[in-house]
């Protein structure tokens, strides 16, 4: 896992052809606007979290955001645990989040 900037999270993500941003909220809070393109999948669901994880493409680089970067972290470490190589918590979250949100689909 590694913790990374907005500027960081952004650029790399950006800069990065086997990207998928992955957001780890609670219903209630993706309801306030989700980073366009991110897959939700809550990391408060327990056993839940951890099978819709291991059903994801392990090849994949995944840019992880929560509210704060306090889940995401957790999320994170979840997902080195699991065998996922690259996974990138967003520090600060999507309280510090500058860009754009959309409504989950």
């Amino acid at each position: 896992m590694e913790d990374l900037t907005q500027e960081e999270w952004v650029s790399q993500l950006e800069n990065d052809a086997n990207a998928v941003i992955l957001d780890v909220r609670t219903d209630a809070e993706v309801a306030d606007g989700i980073i366009k393109n991110a897959i939700h999948i809550d990391i408060y669901k327990g056993q839940g979290f951890i099978d819709e994880i291991e059903a994801l493409d392990k090849t994949k680089n995944y840019y992880v955001y929560c509210r704060s970067g306090n889940r995401s972290g957790q999320a994170c470490s979840v997902m080195n645990q699991l065998g996922f190589e690259n996974a990138y918590n967003l520090l600060g979250g999507i309280l510090e989040w500058e860009g754009d949100l959309v409504d989950k689909d």
